[in-house]
């Protein structure tokens, strides 16, 4: 006797299941580092434990936010995740969930990340959703596949979490809270390029345009040395004006010096081992900077 019944759709999995399903499509380490700029904007200037509401508020409209538009992007980009080897299991690619599911649950938790923003603070949501209109419209949909100098809205729209807490904190856009930014959308390339470098083969099958395939690793290299040491700078402009002690600010020099040494190393010695090693200590420093300025 054959078996009729019709496979289980994805709405009616068990919670537990859909979410394991639907996680991927935030990226959740991305996702993860991008919120701890946000509260490290607002704990630069507040202290978290007298405003424990406003820190819940803050890290659900981040999370809400800056989920919405990873999977926004990963609907978008569901055509070249297929080509790409590094990305072809992803759940869209794979097509474990349809598009339509997928373009639903970015569009619930965008609006749902920017109405509770604009609702704890106008400016706030202001700059969320410039921060999502930046990296879904402008980066992903506009330009990623026609240039490679993408990244640089692409930095944009990485620096806009930061920005808005230090402006929940305060009120206003102040030079501190515009350092910060510049720090994060400075680092952005040293990250993005040295993966770009990694997985430029998976790039090419895609078509899309990367500084590697459009001006050449030396090129490339050198763009990641001068943004990373721009950076460094910022994040230490940004770290002194917050009144960071100088314990404190000597850890960030030191962090900083080994952001700069492994540029230069990647540039001037260059190797797959040099230049995956510069892709993890990137997100590493980045980290560590931003606990810093919340603890």
């Amino acid at each position: 006797m054959t078996n009729t019944k019709s496979p289980m759709t994805n709405h009616q999995l068990p919670i537990s299941k859909r979410i394991a399903l639907y996680w991927p499509l935030i990226k959740s380490l991305q996702t993860g580092l991008l919120m701890t700029t946000g509260l490290a904007g607002y704990m630069s200037a507040r202290c978290p434990i007298f405003n424990l509401g406003t820190i819940a508020g803050l890290a659900t409209s981040l999370f809400l936010s800056i989920s919405g538009s990873t999977i926004l992007n990963m609907w978008w980009d569901r055509d070249i995740d297929a080509k790409m080897g590094r990305t072809q299991k992803r759940p869209l690619a794979s097509g474990k969930i349809t598009p339509g599911e997928a373009l639903r649950l970015g569009l619930i938790l965008s609006i749902l990340g920017v109405a509770i923003a604009v609702v704890m603070d106008a400016l706030y949501g202001l700059i969320i959703f410039a921060g999502l209109f930046f990296d879904v419209v402008v980066y992903t949909i506009w330009l990623k596949r026609r240039t490679a100098w993408s990244i640089v809205w692409g930095g944009v729209a990485g620096g806009m979490p930061v920005l808005a807490g230090r402006v929940l904190g305060i009120g206003t856009i102040d030079w501190i809270g515009i350092a910060l930014m510049l720090g994060v959308l400075l680092w952005i390339p040293t990250h993005i390029l040295t993966f770009s470098m990694r997985y430029d083969q998976d790039y090419r099958r895609a078509g899309v345009p990367t500084f590697p395939s459009t001006y050449g690793l030396q090129t490339t290299r050198l763009v990641i040395a001068v943004s990373s040491g721009l950076a460094a700078v910022a994040m230490g402009v940004a770290a002194y004006g917050i009144g960071l002690s100088w314990g404190y600010l000597r850890l960030m020099a030191v962090l900083s010096l080994g952001l700069l040494a492994l540029a230069l190393a990647s540039l001037l010695r260059p190797s797959e081992r040099t230049n995956f090693g510069l892709f993890k200590y990137a997100s590493l420093y980045m980290l560590s900077a931003m606990l810093m300025m919340m603890f």
